[in-house]
């Protein structure tokens, strides 16, 4: 179809063409706005969450307790049970719509990440002939987005690593998605945890990996187990 009315944004700061899966956030905004507008209290909102799930560049983890006094921080992850209409919503204003299977494929493809799920939106649209986005235009917007994702989004963030953080990662990708102890990965690197625990440190501090749990390791953008090994094949 036309790429000049692809409907699908992406990008840092980007304004996504429909906010699905975020009304309890917005309701929050507005109901802060309504009382600051009446001239009564209420606490500001500093979004915090992995990359590419639709913050626009705040970060919080430095705030102090001061600031935590100010502000809420309501947290935003991958879309849930309103990712079908983040994908769906934008095309349907122009009386485009998908079939199941392309749905279903886009959403195990993207996990529900919401700076994906623009990407593969972005080249289904651009490979289907014509409504309905079938499944097999879902398969050919997998091969150019992953594509164009090794090209930008993982490379940017693959070059700012020295070759022992690479490594690190490189470990972490042979066991899989995760989370993943941060044992297995010392121990496939052939390194007691201790050693490794620096690298590990700076990793989360680039916002590489994050931790959930004491000890416990995932990368912060899905997909990039993947990148890894295709990027460093041994």
């Amino acid at each position: 179809m036309d790429p000049r009315t692809n409907p699908y944004a992406h990008g840092a700061g980007t304004l996504p063409p429909d906010l699905a899966g975020r009304d309890d956030i917005i309701e929050k905004a507005a109901i802060a706005l309504d009382r600051f507008r009446s001239g009564l209290s209420a606490r500001s909102l500093l979004f915090v969450g992995l990359r590419g799930v639709g913050k626009l560049v705040g970060r919080a983890r430095h705030a102090k307790s001061y600031a935590e006094r100010l502000f809420e921080y309501p947290e935003i992850g991958p879309l849930e049970s309103e990712a079908k209409k983040a994908l769906e919503a934008p095309v349907e204003k122009l009386g485009v719509r998908y079939d199941k299977a392309a749905l279903t494929e886009i959403l195990k493809q993207t996990q529900a990440y919401p700076y994906f799920m623009q990407e593969w939106g972005k080249h289904s649209w651009q490979s289907a002939s014509a409504s309905p986005i079938m499944r097999k235009d879902a398969v050919s917007a997998t091969d150019l987005a992953i594509s164009e994702l090794d090209a930008s989004f993982f490379r940017v963030r693959f070059v700012r690593l020295t070759p022992g953080e690479k490594r690190y990662l490189r470990a972490m990708a042979e066991l899989g998605p995760g989370p993943h102890r941060s044992g297995e990965a010392a121990r496939l690197l052939g390194k007691e945890v201790q050693t490794v625990a620096p690298t590990r440190a700076t990793l989360i501090s680039k916002g590489m990996i994050y931790s959930l749990s004491h000890g416990d390791n995932s990368f912060t953008v899905p997909l990039f187990d993947g990148y890894m090994k295709r990027v460093m094949p041994e």
